[in-house]
This record gives C-alpha cells, structure tokens and sequence, in this order.
C-alpha cells in the first residue's frame, strides 16, 4: 500500500479465555508489526490515533491506526533493504510529526501531510541509538554510538549478539540535541561508555535520562539524569555492587522515574524515585517481569516471561503492593526486540487505563489493545 493510503481494519477482538478480559487486535498481516519501543507513546491526534512499526511488503515502515475504528495509514515506503528502527519512533508533542532513524539518519515525517526531512546524520565511524525529543517539541535527543563492528559481531535486535562485549569495549558515545526546527546538533553529552535509553521527561522540557548500558548487574550506575539547560548529570537511584537495576521510565507526570530489577540478594524490586535524586521508595515483588510500566504508582503492569506469559497486574495498598493480578495470557515469544511484549500503559479519552503490548501467539507480531477492568475482578497469578 502506498504512502497515505488507508486501509480497512485487519485486527480483530477476542475474550482472553481465563480471565474473561477483551482484547482488540489492531493488526493482522503475516508479517510483525509492534508499537514502538515501550517508553515512547505512539499516541497524536489527542489519543484518537497510534503510530506502529510493520514489516508487511518485507520492508520495514511506519503505520497509524485510529483506535476507534481500526483503519490503518501508512506514513512511510521504505524498501525491503533499507535499515529502518521500527522501535525508534517518537512522536513531537508539539509539532504532529514522528521522528525516527533511518539509514543512519534521524528523519521526522509529518503526521498529516506526510512530507518528511532529514534532520541530523551519523557521522563516519558511528551508529545510531535511541531517540527521544523533549516536551516543548523543541529537541530531538539522540544516542550516537562507535561503530565497533570490525571487531566485535554485534546483533543487538537478535538475540543481544554482542550485547556485553560492546559494553566491555567503553565505546565513546554521546548524546546530540538536535533542533526539531532544523539546524546543527550540538553535544549535549559524552563520554568513553555505552550510553542508552535516552528519555525526556513528558511534561519537563528541561530534565531526560540516559543510562550506561550493559548487562545489568556489571554496569558501574545504570540510570543517570540530566538539566538539559545547565548540562549538569545526576545518578538515580544510586546502584550497589550486584544489584541489577534498569528498564526506567517516566511516570506521566514528568517528574519521577520508575524502574525494576533484583537487589544484591537477587529479590525482584519495583520502585521510583524523583528526578532530582531528592525521594525514592523501592518494594520487595514475589517475582519479577521482563519488563514494567505505568503512569504513576499506584497501579503497574508487566509482561511476566517465556515461562510465565502474562500481562499481569499490581496495585499499591498503602505500603504494599497487592497482585499479581492476571490481566491476560500474551503468548509472546520474545524471541527477538520486535516480539518483546513491551506493555505501554496510558488513559483514553474516556481517562480510563488501556495497556498496548505486542505478542505472537499466532506467529506473527501484532500489535493488541486492552482496557483495564476492576482489579479485583481479575484472577491472582500462580506464585
């Protein structure tokens, strides 16, 4: 399908069969389609619509899908052999366009008009990391990696190949603010580590994280925040030797960082802290999650593991967490970085909580879309 064409809806709704929950699929093709990486949104059109990545033509593009209906837009044409980060979009709160890494560069596509530009390139000897851009709409921030490949065999979307050497080797990387209006990028940040996982605060246009990346339990300090006016660095939540932290995100209120792990005596954590380093509170889980989300913290969600293939459930009481509760059974494989489940949790325009995840029960990548039922309705997890 061409660039602008819409399409019918191909999803479909079905009844998770031990929970009773309903879920929409929102795609269909034989071929994977995800949302994108799970701290980026996705969502424009105030809510109404949700940009996807899918390798449908086997090439690998950018799709909104109006939520109501189903009807699928493409915003892109890529060809098969283009080097397209389906993860990497985010979209600008301010501007109605969806930046992304393509073919070493940092593009933006306009979400309505669907003219694109190129805004920054990858320099010579370097490679493209993740991608954010901060809540005035203003800057992209944008991860640029040594290019360490003629010694080291890295597939980093299959499998983590190379994923601890790479880290081992202290690339020199840095962070590149680069104007969303166009215009040069300047450093905003650099250093001889791997450095990863750039998010701007939602609501702050001043404060992102980074982390230095790795595996988890070897890295020196894992989260890390930064005035993007003043340029000055602070670690979150100080790491100990052993402990594995990582997988931060923004709570929706732009101010506090939530993340998950295992401590030094290998206890699955869940906890947040502010981001100015100032208050933090860390609880004790039965078991963990490939990965958390939420908006605030009182109510989480996290896609269990290969061996425990659920959206499950966790409430705060008080001083205490109850759950898990089962949401649904996802089947996912998380057999490569496209197939990770990745549950987003964010409100409709009803303000009600609806999680997004990805999952291949059929063989195929699909994005899914749930909406969150009473928690006491749902039931306990197995521990």
């Amino acid at each position: 399908m061409p660039v602008g064409e819409t399409t019918a809806p191909e999803g479909g709704a079905f009844t998770d069969p031990e929970t009773g929950v309903g879920v929409r699929r929102l795609t269909g093709v034989r071929a994977h389609s995800h949302h994108l990486y799970f701290t980026n949104s996705g969502l424009w059109d105030k809510g109404r619509r949700l940009v996807i990545g899918s390798h449908r033509g086997n090439a690998c593009n950018f799709y909104s899908v109006e939520l109501a209906g189903g009807a699928i837009t493409q915003l892109t044409d890529f060809a098969p052999d283009a080097d397209v980060s389906g993860l990497s979009g985010f979209v600008n709160p301010v501007l109605e366009e969806l930046c992304f890494v393509a073919g070493g560069e940092v593009r933006a596509v306009h979400l309505r008009t669907l003219q694109q530009r190129a805004l920054f390139r990858t320099p010579d000897g370097y490679v493209s990391g993740n991608l954010s851009c901060t809540a005035d709409g203003k800057t992209l921030c944008h991860v640029v990696r040594e290019d360490l490949s003629d010694r080291i065999r890295m597939d980093l979307a299959h499998g983590y190949v190379g994923f601890a050497d790479y880290a081992a080797a202290r690339p020199h990387c840095w962070i590149a603010g680069i104007p969303a209006h166009g215009g040069d990028a300047r450093v905003l940040h650099e250093d001889e580590c791997w450095i990863g996982h750039v998010n701007t605060s939602p609501t702050r246009p001043d404060l992102l994280t980074f982390c230095h990346e790795g595996p988890w339990e070897t890295v020196d300090q894992r989260i890390w925040a930064m005035d993007l006016r003043r340029g000055d660095l602070w670690p979150l939540r100080r790491q100990k030797p052993a402990e594995a932290i990582g997988h931060e995100y923004w709570f929706a209120d732009g101010r506090r960082v939530g993340y998950h792990g295992r401590n030094a005596k290998g206890v699955h954590v869940f906890g947040f802290t502010d981001a100015e380093g100032a208050d933090g509170r860390e609880w004790r889980f039965p078991h963990g999650s490939g990965h958390f989300h939420s908006m605030d913290e009182d109510l989480i969600v996290g896609d269990g593991s290969r061996e425990r293939p659920h959206l499950l459930l966790w409430r705060r009481a008080g001083r205490r967490y109850d759950g898990p509760r089962k949401l649904l059974t996802h089947r996912g494989s998380f057999h490569v970085q496209c197939l990770h489940v990745h549950p987003r949790m964010f409100a409709g325009p009803d303000r009600r909580r609806r999680v997004v995840y990805t999952a291949d029960p059929r063989g195929y990548g699909n994005v899914h879309l749930v909406d969150v039922p009473d928690f006491e309705s749902l039931p306990e997890a197995d521990a």
